[in-house]
């Protein structure tokens, strides 16, 4: 069934299949998620058995949050322009068949390109069911139908590490790491298959053409920043390493000239320009990469952390990652009939308890050493976690509150592609700063600690940044 849908929201007709267009879209979702979490547990294992240098275990995840971010920015537009149910086959059948490629890889490079491939068909899977959701459901069921995110996120969340983890362990076939990769094969395809049956074709009647040169320059940049933050400490942080920072600058530059002289010509750009001059918004963003550049970066260097520190395995060290996981879905629990009433002293208060719990979790490795048990460190974790979930609840909507309504698109396809640009930057800083202090006999244990303060750091200036935000959400703002 093929529906054209104008460019504004109307009411629509409920799609038959809905539910269980619902529950392919969901598993997509599920598959995402888990492959954004399980290299941060298999790194160790699979540098040990693959090779590579250090930077590998940050290019495993970086790779893959920043093929994320750049395609998020125009992943929703091809949909728009091809069919949301056409790029959702696409981007779920790409992103199985990356995931046998990551599956049998035989080196580092041939792992990491096909993590990158994993992230483009992701950006170009997920945000066409978002799409879908709104088109299918009536107004009085969008509430329900969102609403089954928030535990199927959570499941993955807390599942993903302890999977990988057991993955790794339990060793399936002689695998070993592989596993984690080869077991989106079943979904991916079952994903497809049933997409084909169940999910409807909708495009818009007045949808434009991609900003190709947008893209490129948005792409271009963001590699150039990413990629001497990682490889620049083993190469000793040649000239040519600032020289392509300076450069990445320079093109965010030019992306943002050109897509103001776009918009001036009356061509539809990838980001709409009047986003940047809004404080509230441009705030939210510089907010946002580095609250995720902390908490993604934290987690990477907790988990080699207590692999190669520690000498945990995988699953141990899964385990032991539990209690933020959990801490997070409790935050989640107490933001939600707070979201409200509070609105961005909320998030202020998230903050400041994620930051506590980073502080406890520092002076808890510092007292107990290289003797700290799982038991030890888990309040710190825990209060990590609830702090998290306490501040990303109503940091989405706080943020969108900031913008027009006619800036809206524009701006919720942004905030993702920022998230997992945050993510790249956190596991590049981060884990460089990690290994560049025990290159220098810092000790695991001081090294861990050094970067807990860089995360503290990161969280005071989300605090100090989010002062520019709106105070509530507004009450008619649609559902993110």
């Amino acid at each position: 069934m093929t529906l054209t849908t104008p460019g504004v929201t109307t009411e629509v007709q409920p799609y038959r299949w809905r539910w269980v267009a619902l529950f392919v879209i969901l598993a997509a979702e599920v598959m995402d998620l888990l492959d954004a979490l399980v290299t941060t547990i298999a790194a160790p294992t699979i540098q040990h058995e693959l090779g590579g240098s250090d930077s590998l275990v940050q290019w495993l995840g970086a790779g893959y949050t920043l093929a994320m971010a750049v395609g998020l920015v125009t992943g929703g537009r091809l949909g728009d322009l091809f069919g949301r149910k056409r790029m959702f086959l696409i981007g779920a059948l790409g992103f199985t068949a990356a995931s046998l490629l990551c599956g049998v890889s035989i080196s580092p490079e041939m792992l990491v390109a096909s993590r990158v491939l994993q992230g483009l068909f992701g950006a170009l899977m997920i945000p066409q069911g978002m799409g879908m959701i709104k088109e299918m459901f009536p107004p009085n069921e969008l509430g329900k139908a969102f609403g089954m995110f928030g535990p199927v996120m959570t499941i993955s969340s807390v599942g993903g590490p302890v999977l990988a983890g057991w993955l790794i362990d339990a060793d399936f076939f002689g695998t070993g790491w592989r596993m984690i990769f080869l077991i989106n094969l079943p979904l991916g395809l079952a994903a497809a298959l049933a997409g084909m049956r169940f999910l409807p074709e909708f495009r818009l009647s007045n949808a434009t053409k991609l900003d190709l040169p947008g893209v490129v320059l948005l792409s271009s940049a963001a590699a150039l920043l990413i990629y001497p933050l990682i490889q620049g400490r083993e190469l000793g942080w040649p000239a040519w390493t600032f020289a392509s920072i300076a450069t990445s600058a320079a093109l965010f530059a030019l992306f943002g000239w050109y897509e103001s002289r776009r918009a001036r010509s009356g061509k539809d750009p990838l980001v709409t320009p009047s986003l940047f001059r809004k404080r509230a918004f441009t705030g939210g963003l510089v907010a946002g990469l580095a609250f995720f550049a902390g908490m993604i970066g934290l987690s990477l260097v907790f988990t080699l952390y207590t692999q190669m520190g520690l000498h945990y395995s995988p699953l141990k060290a899964g385990l032991t990652g539990l209690p933020q996981a959990i801490g997070g879905v409790i935050g989640f629990g107490l933001a939600m009939p707070l979201m409200a009433k509070l609105g961005r002293t909320l998030l202020q208060i998230g903050t400041v308890v994620m930051a506590a719990g980073a502080i406890v979790l520092g002076l808890t490795i510092q007292w107990a050493g290289l003797d700290v048990g799982p038991w030890q460190l888990a309040p710190g974790l825990a209060l990590v976690g609830i702090g998290m979930g306490l501040t990303m609840a109503p940091f989405f909507d706080i943020v969108l509150a900031g913008v027009e309504p006619h800036e809206y698109g524009s701006a919720s396809g942004s905030l993702p592609a920022i998230q997992q640009l945050g993510a790249a930057l956190g596991t590049a800083v981060l884990g460089t700063i990690f290994f560049n202090l025990l290159k220098d006999d810092w000790g695991f244990g001081s090294a861990m600690r050094v970067t807990i303060w860089v995360e503290v750091g990161l969280l005071a200036l989300t605090f100090a940044l989010s002062y520019l935000l709106p105070r509530h959400a507004r009450p008619d703002q649609p559902a993110h």
